[in-house]
C-alpha cells in the first residue's frame, strides 16, 4: 500500500465527517480500524512515538478471529495544531493521560465540537469538562476488548459495545460508530453508566493483571471467580452509597458476562504491566477505595488490589528500565 493511501487527506477521502481519535493504544487502534473501514476519515493524535511511527508508516492494522490482518488508512498528526477544527473526537487514552488530552483538545476541538470519553475509571469526564466546558464533553463506556500485538497492530476480543449519555451533539458520532459495526446505545443516567463500567473494571482488570491471565480464565479458577464476584459486589455497594442506581442487574452476573464475552482478551491493565507502563489502578480500585472511605463503606478487596497492582507496576516499570543484559552481570 502506498504512503499516500496510508496517510490520506481527511478532507478528500469521503463525504463522511472525519473523526479525531486521541490515543494510539489498543482501543484507539481498534476504533481507528473500524471507523476507517466504514469509510470515515480518521485522524489520530497521541504521544507514544512507536505507535505514531507505525500508524504513519503502515496505517492502522487489525487481526481478525481467523488471523487475517487488514490495513486501514489513517492520518497521523504530530500535535493538536494539525487537527484544528475537529468536530468529533473520541478520547481513548489512559486515565493518567487525561490532563494532557484535555489540553490538546482545547487547541483543536471546534467551538461546536464534541469529545466523547470512553475511558476507564473515575474523574476523566470531569477533568475534560473543566478544560473544554461541559457542553463539549460527553460520557460513554465500552466493554469491548482489544489486545495490542505491536505498535499500530491490534486484535479484537469480543464484540465492542458502547453506551453513551444522551447529548444533542452526539448524533453524527453515533452514526459513525454504528457504521463501524459497534453496538451503540444511549442512556439518560451518566453516573449509572460510569459506575457499571467501574464495577467491571475493578473486578476483572486487577485480577487478570496480578495473575497474568486472560479475562475468561477468571471464570475457570474458583478462587479467582469468587474474588471477581466479591470485588463487583463491593464496588456496587460503594455506588449505592454514592446514590448511583445500577440498572443492569446483578453486579456479579454483569462481570461474569463481560469476562465470558471477552474471554480471549488480555485486559488493558495486564497489557500495561507487561509493557512496564503505568496502569489505571488509581482511577479504578484506588478511586473506589477513596469513595468508600468517604461514604463509610468498607472496601478491603479493592484496597488490596490497588496496593498489589501498584507494587506490581513498580516492579515491572523498574524491569523495563533495566539495560539489556544487566541482570546477567550481577
Amino acid at each position: 500500500m502506498r504512503q499516500d493511501q496510508i496517510q490520506p487527506d481527511v478532507r478528500q477521502t469521503t463525504g463522511n465527517a472525519s473523526v479525531l481519535i486521541i490515543g494510539t493504544g489498543a482501543l484507539a487502534t481498534l476504533f481507528a480500524c473500524r471507523l476507517s473501514g466504514a469509510r470515515y476519515p480518521v485522524t489520530m493524535l497521541g504521544t507514544w512515538q512507536p505507535g505514531l511511527d507505525a500508524l504513519r508508516q503502515h496505517g492502522a492494522r487489525m487481526v481478525d478471529a481467523f488471523g487475517v490482518e487488514q490495513t486501514f488508512p489513517v492520518r497521523v498528526v504530530r500535535g493538536p495544531g494539525e487537527a484544528r477544527g475537529a468536530k468529533q473526537a473520541i478520547v481513548l487514552v489512559k486515565s493518567w493521560q487525561t490532563g494532557r488530552a484535555a489540553r490538546q483538545l482545547s487547541e483543536c476541538l471546534a467551538p461546536d465540537g464534541i469529545a466523547l470519553t470512553l475511558q476507564n475509571g473515575l474523574g476523566n469526564y470531569e477533568m475534560l469538562g473543566q478544560v473544554l466546558g461541559e457542553q463539549r464533553v460527553a460520557l460513554g463506556t465500552t466493554t469491548g476488548g482489544a489486545t495490542l500485538l505491536g505498535p499500530g497492530l491490534v486484535k479484537q476480543a469480543g464484540e465492542p459495545r458502547i453506551s453513551m449519555q444522551q447529548h444533542n451533539g452526539l448524533a453524527a458520532l453515533e452514526a459513525a460508530l454504528k457504521a463501524g459495526g459497534f453496538k451503540v446505545q444511549t442512556v439518560p443516567d451518566a453516573n449509572s453508566l460510569l459506575w457499571t463500567k467501574l464495577i467491571v473494571n475493578s473486578a476483572i482488570n486487577p485480577l487478570t493483571a496480578l495473575l497474568g491471565i486472560q479475562n475468561g480464565e477468571l471464570l475457570h479458577r474458583p478462587a479467582a471467580r469468587e474474588m471477581m464476584r466479591s470485588l463487583a459486589l463491593e464496588t456496587a455497594a460503594v455506588a449505592a452509597a454514592e446514590h448511583v442506581t445500577i440498572t443492569s442487574g446483578d453486579p456479579a452476573a454483569i462481570v461474569e458476562e463481560v469476562a465470558q464475552r471477552t474471554a480471549g482478551n488480555y485486559s488493558s491493565m495486564l497489557q500495561d504491566i507487561r509493557r512496564g507502563a503505568p496502569t489505571e489502578i488509581e482511577a479504578i480500585c484506588g478511586a473506589v477505595t477513596a469513595a468508600g472511605k468517604r461514604d463509610g463503606v468498607a472496601t478491603p478487596m479493592n484496597e488490596a488490589c490497588w496496593r498489589l497492582v501498584q507494587a506490581l507496576a513498580q516492579t515491572s516499570q523498574a524491569a523495563a528500565r533495566e539495560p539489556e543484559g544487566s541482570m546477567a552481570s550481577r
